[in-house]
């Protein structure tokens, strides 16, 4: 979060020189290669270098330097790896088991429930009222800021449920699906919204510059409800919270998995000042309707888990052309840099954008 950032520039659209990176990163044994400092051992250390020879990544910094246990010392590991740990849960599993049959879930209500902690929705908190929430978020940026951020700064909050994830991530995939065109299912959505409604009027109030606004949407094929449920349900909802952000002075970042090309314009319409999304989806598009408005996620893990030098440097040669068409560009592997991404194809990848990601 510093001042004037390339990042804040780059969310803007004033086109930094160098194009900047936001990468989706969880890969410590690329760490360990890239600057010779073991990970598990040393994870503050490790990181501090890795942000000494690659500044434009900006990733955070461990409190501390406490070892971490490797993966193949932990003991649960039947969920998958992320990082540099595994899932305890798998969040689908979870939520599928919570109501015994469709007829309970058509009776819940988000409102009456307001407590979400434990319930592995990703955003597991009290949303009680607008003084909770905002008490809960106020706690992480610099008491000195008061209720502005320094101007210039990408100084950010993200939101993971805002407003399609709800019902997914509480009821599960199946159970969304089959009974999101149920009549009864309007209500469990106003609930729905008027939950994020606390939740966007005290993101108003914090001192952060970006709202980092998070639904998954669409597939890597598409949509996954039609355009009119789309209008029904969700689009009028951002329009109403991403205004309520826009009027106390923040800008709206959509972050979306799958190919939004469908629903781009609509996201645009709503207010979002861009998208990031993965490399499904069409940029050179955007980047031509919209100009300069950000845009991140061009990038293709699996160019990199194939780790042919030639292949990487087209990767970077073309997203490096559509930052050269969009001042909003940033460089960004899109479908995120997991653990089992060859560590010679990450050096690759971030020593070409050093040399060829420019305006």
């Amino acid at each position: 979060m510093t001042m004037n950032d390339a990042r804040y520039a780059s969310c803007m659209g004033m086109g930094p020189k160098q194009i900047p990176h936001w990468e989706h990163w969880s890969n410590p044994d690329a760490e360990t290669y890239l600057t010779g400092i073991d990970y598990y051992a040393h994870p503050r250390l490790c990181r501090i270098r890795l942000n000494e020879l690659y500044p434009q990544l900006q990733l955070g910094i461990p409190a501390t330097d406490d070892p971490k246990p490797r993966p193949e010392e932990q003991a649960n590991q039947g969920k998958g790896r992320w990082g540099d740990a595994y899932r305890n849960h798998w969040q689908q599993e979870v939520a599928s088991h919570r109501f015994n049959n469709l007829d309970d879930i058509l009776m819940f209500s988000p409102l009456r429930q307001a407590d979400f902690t434990g319930w592995r929705t990703v955003e597991e908190d009290d949303f009680s009222s607008e003084e909770v929430i905002y008490r809960r978020y106020r706690k992480k940026y610099p008491a000195e800021w008061g209720d502005k951020a320094p101007e210039g700064s990408s100084a950010s909050v993200f939101f993971y449920n805002t407003m399609f994830m709800w019902p997914m991530l509480s009821f599960g995939y199946e159970n969304f699906l089959n009974l999101c065109l149920d009549p009864e299912f309007d209500r469990i959505m106003d609930e729905f919204a008027e939950i994020n409604r606390r939740v966007f009027r005290a993101f108003a109030r914090l001192p952060v510059n970006f709202v980092v606004c998070h639904d998954d949407i669409v597939l890597s094929s598409g949509p996954v409800c039609s355009p009119a449920w789309m209008r029904k349900h969700i689009f009028p909802r951002y329009e109403e919270f991403w205004d309520i952000l826009k009027k106390a002075g923040k800008e709206v970042i959509f972050m979306v998995d799958g190919c939004v090309d469908a629903f781009v314009d609509n996201v645009m319409a709503c207010g979002a000042r861009g998208i990031i999304s993965e490399p499904f989806t069409d940029y050179k598009a955007i980047a031509k309707r919209y100009e300069n408005c950000f845009i991140a996620g061009e990038g293709d893990n699996r160019i990199l888990m194939r780790n042919d030098p030639r292949e990487i440097r087209r990767m970077v040669e073309t997203m490096a052309e559509t930052g050269r068409m969009s001042g909003g560009y940033m460089m960004c592997i899109g479908n995120h840099i997991p653990f089992n991404v060859p560590d010679e194809a990450v050096k690759r990848y971030l020593d070409l954008s050093q040399e060829l990601a420019h305006r």
